[in-house]
């Protein structure tokens, strides 16, 4: 395991070095998504070709990064990104974004665009959602613990035929899911909640490609669709046949686009 303390909190990361690839081989970093630890990239990862380095990290409050000490916001997020590249000398990398880790990597772009090579940003959007949709939920945890929303939770992360076609990864994204502390939850539905990147977004240069699920109920193909359209330049594709989360239901095909995007 890989642990560096960046701006006050000890963050779990995985920086793999293939011998093919050397230590000054491009970097394609993975920021997942809110209720997940960076385990959700493992069947990405694994199909990358061996001439690349790849960077996984939890955020704030997720996997086993600590819980943030106060209030998280969307910015700090992307600064602590940003701090763990400097903690690691690595200056330039292509990021991989889902959901809330698309949300850091539009604000690591805006604030920082000489350290992105090229984006992708896989079920996410500008602007998630409203505090109608999010207090609740807050609330919810707050009051009754992770399992209170877990079901919910996991209608909108899947195409609805991937429960019966894949039990084990359903069980086991449950299981991830409700073992995230209530409070690191919370403190990434309230970041989500109360940023609106749509401004900072649009003026991302970085050739950036836009992903989304078919069947996303937490990010629907149009919202993703927008975000590319705001962008200028980027561009939109859709994943058949997957939710929330392609990288467990279609690695393959998610690994394939980032490939065929970065020509890697």
């Amino acid at each position: 395991m890989q642990f560096l303390t960046v701006n006050g909190c000890t963050h779990h990361y995985r920086l793999t070095v293939p011998e093919t690839a050397g230590e000054d081989a491009p970097v394609v970093a993975f920021a997942n998504s809110l209720g997940t630890d960076f385990r959700i990239w493992d069947g990405v990862t694994d199909r990358l070709p061996q001439t690349v380095r790849t960077l996984c990290y939890d955020m704030r409050g997720h996997g086993l990064t600590a819980l943030s000490d106060g209030p998280v916001s969307i910015e700090a997020l992307a600064d602590d990104f940003i701090a763990l590249l400097d903690a690691l000398d690595i200056s330039t990398v292509h990021m991989v974004g889902l959901s809330v880790g698309g949300m850091v990597a539009q604000s690591v772009a805006a604030k920082a665009p000489n350290r992105i090579a090229n984006l992708v940003l896989c079920d996410t959007a500008h602007k998630i959602g409203s505090p109608d949709v999010w207090n609740p939920r807050i609330a919810a945890v707050q009051k009754d613990g992770m399992s209170a929303i877990a079901e919910a939770v996991l209608l909108r992360w899947f195409d609805p035929n991937f429960k019966a076609a894949s039990p084990e990864i359903y069980d086991g994204a449950w299981a991830m899911l409700t073992r995230i502390p209530a409070r690191g939850y919370m403190d990434l539905c309230a970041a989500i909640r109360d940023a609106d990147l749509t401004e900072s977004t649009a003026q991302i240069e970085a050739k950036t490609l836009c992903l989304c699920g078919s069947a996303d109920l937490a990010t629907p193909p149009e919202l993703v669709n927008a975000l590319a359209d705001l962008m200028p330049n980027a561009r939109y594709e859709v994943i058949n046949q997957a939710g929330h989360l392609p990288c467990l239901e279609k690695p393959d095909m998610v690994a394939q686009k980032i490939i065929d995007f970065l020509k890697i």
